[in-house]
């Protein structure tokens, strides 16, 4: 579970088109406000632009040269945009020269394309080349999902959409068409159809794409590949392309990653409709990438040598090519796309394996918000990609425990049915939550106005809890009477409440949409304890009791204190530099012997300053259950109203081993490691909330 928390890390989807979103609109504000780049509105209108790209791309020499025409059927005014670093050798539009852009806007070259009176069908012809940067396969996960620069190298080649490696129409869905070459023992691709291959000695490697289809946007990759293909059929008899562009060091692997590909592709057919394209391909990365694109995805060495993989994440991004990459999320209203492939492919698989697992999901989401600070989340509405823990909190958890209340509440017939609906309406459409709503209100005919309000709308969670409850003889049986109560914002909600008599119990419901209320209901057997919802089926703010403290606390609290007890100037740096990876940010200092009153304390230190620490603020000593062999001991501690994590090392080497596994153990309370490697780990216990009846 905790490794399964690494990578998926590592897969944010759309990252790199949101990102290039917010550079461009940042880089050409000084322009007229027509040009600002913005995700692509909220229409049903045919394509407008389509590319026709040639590209050369050496990754020895780091080079490219490409023509890239573009065929635009708008007479509207436009923005052009190449990156930077690249070169224009000849440009054209209508048969004319076009003029070198003005001035360079940050990192891309950007021309105005002025409106036509006459022409609605324009065509532009550009001509570059220029200098890619080099691969850095040194870089972690995060430092690699922070750059944007089109990387090459003789272990791979990497240019995505946001670099500009390609000229494109600023804001605009577009259909596109790639002819590729590269050197011999090198092969690339983009996503969509392989129209034709060839690769030989003497030429190297051509290939040509096609994807008729709207695009958010074109991501090149390329390496060293052994090339592996199989082929299904879809539910209508389409013929669907399988294939894997594996590093030779794992080429082994593809047999098995085609097999559960087929398997994915089946099971999402059967529950949403037909697979929306003719190819799926898994590519290797030599960097710890993890990117989906319609089509493919393209994930790190590392990742696909990792046994679960196939059996999880993989089933993920497999279902991104209907959601987001079938569909693709309206923006300005928020990104539902991780919300609903989390909901369909992560918790479908631990709801597969049994109750337990799928309830232990939901009590971690949970267990991640009450992480959060007061103010650090935000309303899903606004989530648009992850950028940080606490927005994937947001946008992938909280969102994905939206659609099971949802499907509690419509059944899951109705649910499934509405599933279908909107993919048959929306596919390879712009759609937003509210057309979501709209398919959920056709197949349920219920009115779901509020309750997609007040998820989408509000931050934070409902606070919840049994302000009563009391038990009555009847002349029948018994009756119960109990008082819930709300506080922060006013939500509509069902709360489900357990009923313990002996030797069984019993699920009733409650409607709840006032700050407090007061509910009775008649039993027959003799009720003992009622508890509030103890499956975790309620998108709610744990009490403390329910969500002990956990690692992700420290980590994404932007208050938190962290105090390093190394003396030693080197493993004194070790430690903060270990206290950065954790918090992905410069910590915030303070002295050992400073009273313990902020709310979030990160303490970090060889086993005896730790110990002495401990014993200076009167503090509990290590937990009996971490008293085992080990190189470092890492646990949490709720102290008074703060939260404490503790990390304990043996020495600079043992602490310097924790800086890249670490910040993947969130969800633990406590994580006893050999090296770098998690020997023992878990969370304390947690209770639920329950009032014993008398």
């Amino acid at each position: 579970m905790t490794i399964l928390a690494l990578v998926r890390f590592y897969f944010i989807r759309h990252i790199l088109f949101v990102l290039f979103t917010i550079i461009v609109g940042i880089i050409l504000s000084s322009l007229t406000m027509s040009f600002v780049f913005a995700a692509p509105q909220l229409v049903r209108d045919p394509l407008l632009v389509e590319y026709d790209i040639t590209v050369y791309i050496d990754p020895v020499a780091q080079t490219i040269k490409g023509r890239s025409v573009i065929a635009i059927k708008s007479p509207n005014e436009l923005t052009l945009l190449l990156g930077q670093r690249f070169k224009v050798t000849r440009a054209f539009i209508d048969g004319k020269i076009l003029k070198p852009s003005n001035e360079p806007h940050g990192m891309m070259h950007a021309w105005k394309i002025s409106n036509s009176q006459r022409n609605i069908q324009r065509y532009i012809e550009i001509h570059w080349h220029g200098k890619l940067a080099s691969l850095n396969t040194s870089l972690n996960h995060q430092e690699t999902l922070g750059k944007v620069d089109p990387v090459s190298g003789s272990l791979g080649t990497f240019l995505p959409d946001s670099s500009g490696w390609y000229p494109r129409i600023v804001g605009e869905l577009a259909s596109y068409r790639v002819s590729l070459e590269m050197p011999p023992g090198q092969r690339g691709l983009v996503a969509g159809r392989l129209i034709e291959e060839l690769d030989t000695a003497e030429k190297g490697y051509q290939a040509r794409f096609e994807f008729p289809f709207p695009s958010e946007g074109i991501d090149f990759m390329g390496g060293p590949y052994i090339i592996t293909t199989d082929m299904i059929k879809s539910t209508g008899g389409k013929r669907i392309q399988l294939r894997t562009y594996f590093h030779p060091q794992i080429k082994e692997l593809a047999r098995g990653y085609l097999d559960t590909v087929k398997d994915y592709i089946d099971l999402y057919e059967s529950r949403i409709g037909e697979y929306p394209y003719t190819e799926f391909s898994i590519v290797s990365s030599p960097t710890p990438t993890g990117f989906g694109m319609p089509t493919l995805t393209y994930l790190g060495i590392d990742v696909l040598q990792l046994p679960f993989i196939r059996n999880t994440s993989l089933g993920h991004e497999v279902l991104h090519n209907w959601w987001g990459n079938g569909v693709y999320p309206y923006y300005p209203s928020g990104n539902w796309s991780e919300g609903l492939t989390t909901f369909m492919a992560d918790y479908a698989y631990k709801e597969r394996i049994g109750l337990e697992s799928a309830r232990e999901m939901r009590l971690g989401w949970l267990r991640d918000f009450a992480a959060l600070s007061l103010g650090q989340d935000s309303a899903l509405d606004r989530f648009t990609t992850r950028t940080h823990g606490a927005s994937k909190i947001v946008g992938y958890n909280k969102a994905a425990m939206i659609f099971l209340m949802l499907r509690d509440l419509l059944g899951h017939e109705s649910f499934n049915r509405a599933i279908k609906t909107f993919w048959r309406h929306q596919r390879f459409r712009v759609a937003s939550w509210a057309d979501l709503q709209r398919a959920f209100e056709a197949e349920s005919g219920e009115d779901l106005q509020t309750f997609f309000k007040q998820w989408l709308t509000y931050t934070g969670a409902p606070n919840i809890r049994i302000a009563k409850a009391v038990r009555l003889h009847t002349d029948s049986g018994y009756q119960v009477i109990i008082t819930l109560e709300q506080t922060a914002d006013l939500y509509s909600i069902r709360v489900p409440i357990v009923v313990h008599t002996k030797g069984s119990k019993e699920i009733r419901v409650f409607d709840l949409d006032r700050n407090q209320q007061t509910f009775s209901f008649e039993i027959k057997t003799k009720p003992l304890a009622v508890v509030l919802d103890p499956d975790f089926r309620l998108f709610r703010r744990l009490t403390p009791d329910e969500a002990p403290p956990i690692l992700r606390q420290v980590m994404v609290n932007q208050d938190t204190v962290t105090v390093l007890l190394p003396e030693l100037d080197e493993v004194r740096a070790v430690a903060e530099t270990l206290a950065r990876e954790l918090q992905n940010r410069i910590p915030k200092k303070v002295l050992a012997n400073d009273p313990l009153t902020a709310n979030s304390i990160l303490v970090i230190g060889l086993q005896e300053q730790i110990d002495k620490w401990l014993s200076l603020h009167k503090l509990p000593v290590r937990p009996a259950i971490m008293q085992r062999n080990g190189t470092a001991y890492v646990w949490t501690v709720r102290y008074k109203n703060s939260v404490l994590a503790v990390v304990s090392a043996k020495d600079i080497a043992s602490l310097k081993a924790l800086a890249r596994p670490l910040p993947h153990y969130g969800r633990q309370s406590y994580v006893v490691f050999d090296n770098a490697k998690a020997i023992i780990r878990g969370t304390w216990p947690a209770s639920v909330q329950m009032v014993k009846l008398n």
